[in-house]
């Protein structure tokens, strides 16, 4: 089972439920609210695992694209 909290204290940052956790790949994503959804986005903006809905996926991805600037050091080319 996933630590909510401490997903949520590693961050690189949350918008709306969402924590977003850069790694070598590019960034995690997972919702606080429901855990067993997450995803996994390469730096070019390509999902790599899921268990989002496509919805979903596009709301994590928009809110990556607006807020992008708050996260130090992401430097995705297509987001």
């Amino acid at each position: 089972m996933t630590d909510v909290k401490k997903v949520a204290d590693e961050a690189d940052m949350i918008v709306n439920g969402y924590a977003y956790t850069q790694n070598e790949e590019g960034c995690r994503v997972l919702n606080l609210n429901r855990p067993d959804k997450a995803t996994v986005l390469s730096k070019t903006g390509e999902v790599l695992e899921t268990s989002m809905d496509d919805i979903e996926i596009q709301i994590v991805k928009s809110y990556l694209e607006k807020n992008k600037k708050f996260m130090e050091g992401w430097n995705a080319e297509v987001l």
